[in-house]
C-alpha cells in the first residue's frame, strides 16, 4: 500500500487540485449561478503565490493565503459588477474574465514573467498538506448541503422567486457564492503552482474551463461528491488506458456528450437513484406491501399509498349480506 501511495503521489495530488478547481465552479452552480470566475481566480492565486515566493520571499502558506484571498476579493467585486447577468451572458462574461487574467499575465512584464511565466516557485507543501486543505473545504461545503441551509440553497437554485417570497435573500447568497468560488479557485491555483514550481499564461486559459466543466457534468453538480467522482475519472483515465493520451480531447468530448444526454444528473445522480430504489424496496418489504419474491416495481406508488377500498384495493373482509335469509 505504501509503495502504491509513493508511486502515485503526483496523481493523487493532481486529483485533489483538480477537485478544488471543479469545486470553484460547483459552488456557484449550487445557487443557480452559471459562473466560471473561479478559473480566473485560479490564475490570480497561482501568480500571486509564485510572485510571493520568488519576489517577496514569502513562505509557502502565506503565499498561498495571499493568492486565495486576492482571488476571493477580485471575484466578489466581479460578482457585484455583473451580478444582474444570468445564464449564457453570465457564463460568457466570466469566461472573458478568465481570458483577461491570462492577457494581464502575458503583459505583466518582469512581475509575471511575460509569456514565459514564473519558474522556481517551489513550495514545501506536501500531499498530506494538500489533502488537509481539501478536507477542510469539503467539510465546509458539506455543511451547506445539509439541514435548513441546504434547503435554502436548493430553493435559490430551483426557484429564485419562491425563495424571495419566503424571505431568502437570493442576491446575498449569489454574491457570497462568487467570493467562495474565488477563494477556492485561488487556493487551487496557489497549491498547483507551488507544487509544480511554475506557472505560465497557457495554464490559465480556456482549457481549464473545459476541464472543470467536464468534471462537473460527468460527476454531477449537486454535491462535492460528484466533483470528486469526475476528478478521479479524468485524472486517472489516461493512466488506466494508454491510448487515451493520444485521443484525450475526443474521448473527453464523447464522455461529456453521453453524460449530458443519458446522465443529466451525472454519475452521482445515478448512484443516488439506485440507492433510493433500494431503500424504497426495503421499506415496502418491511411494511408488508410486497412479498420477498415479488418485483417491487410491479406495484405502483399510487396503489401502495391509497387506503383500503380506494383505487381498486378492497378490504379483506366478508361482504355484508343483502338477503332476508342471511339476516
Amino acid at each position: 500500500m505504501i509503495d502504491w501511495y509513493n508511486s502515485n503521489s503526483v496523481l493523487l495530488q493532481t486529483t485533489l487540485t483538480t477537485l478544488l478547481l471543479a469545486l470553484s465552479i460547483q459552488v456557484s452552480m449550487r445557487v443557480g449561478v452559471f459562473s466560471f470566475a473561479g478559473i480566473g481566480a485560479f490564475g490570480i492565486g497561482g501568480y500571486l503565490a509564485a510572485i510571493g515566493m520568488t519576489k517577496w520571499q514569502l513562505e509557502t502558506i502565506p503565499a498561498i493565503a495571499i493568492g486565495a484571498l486576492a482571488g476571493a476579493v477580485v471575484v466578489f467585486l466581479l460578482g457585484l459588477l455583473i451580478g444582474k447577468l444570468t445564464g449564457l451572458y453570465l457564463g460568457m462574461a466570466t469566461i472573458a474574465f478568465t481570458l483577461i487574467v491570462a492577457v494581464l499575465a502575458i503583459n505583466g512584464g518582469e512581475l509575471t514573467g511575460g509569456a514565459s511565466g514564473i519558474f522556481g516557485a517551489l513550495g514545501d507543501i506536501t500531499l498530506e498538506g494538500v489533502a488537509l486543505v481539501v478536507l477542510v473545504v469539503v467539510a465546509l461545503l458539506t455543511f451547506t448541503e445539509l439541514g435548513s441551509l441546504g434547503r435554502q440553497l436548493d430553493t435559490v437554485r430551483e426557484d429564485p422567486e419562491l425563495a424571495n417570497s419566503l424571505g431568502i435573500s437570493v442576491t446575498r447568497y449569489r454574491r457570497i457564492s462568487f467570493a467562495v468560488s474565488g477563494l477556492i479557485g485561488g487556493l487551487a491555483g496557489g497549491i498547483t503552482t507551488l507544487t509544480r514550481s511554475t506557472i505560465t499564461p497557457e495554464e490559465v486559459n480556456f482549457h481549464l474551463v473545459v476541464l472543470a466543466l467536464t468534471v462537473i457534468v460527468v460527476g454531477g453538480s449537486g454535491s462535492w461528491v460528484g466533483a470528486l467522482i469526475g476528478s478521479i475519472i479524468f485524472v486517472w483515465l489516461p493512466t488506466w488506458l494508454d491510448f487515451v493520451s493520444e485521443w484525450e480531447e475526443l474521448i473527453y468530448g464523447v464522455l461529456v456528450t453521453l453524460a449530458a444526454i443519458f446522465l443529466p444528473k451525472g454519475i452521482l445522480g445515478v448512484i443516488r437513484d439506485l440507492i433510493h430504489r433500494w431503500q424504497s424496496s426495503r421499506a415496502k418489504k418491511a411494511a408488508g406491501v410486497i412479498g420477498p419474491d415479488q418485483d417491487p416495481h410491479s406495484i405502483s406508488i399510487a396503489e401502495t399509498a391509497l387506503p383500503a377500498g380506494v383505487g381498486g384495493r378492497t378490504p379483506n373482509r366478508r361482504p355484508a349480506s343483502t338477503t332476508k335469509e342471511e339476516s
